[in-house]
């Protein structure tokens, strides 16, 4: 079992062992789901393209951009 804390900005870093185990990159994109209670992530084997002159965007307007990917949108 491995600990990680969440930040105050509900972000969490998936530790070491757990992205060997499991093969994850940078990159790579992560399902999260609740079951039982639990929170689950599940390596995906989406992939979305990269964004031409990325730099400059906001968080949200990349966050906006993958869920337009993956087919969400809000």
């Amino acid at each position: 079992m491995s600990l990680t804390k969440v930040t105050r900005n509900y972000q969490i870093t998936i530790p070491s062992d757990v992205r060997k185990k499991l093969g994850i990159k940078v990159g790579d994109i992560l399902l999260v789901e609740v079951e039982d209670g639990k929170v689950v992530l599940k390596k995906s084997e989406l992939e979305l393209p990269l964004l031409p002159g990325g730099e400059g965007l906001t968080v949200e307007e990349i966050e906006e951009t993958i869920l337009e990917g993956i087919g969400e949108e809000e």
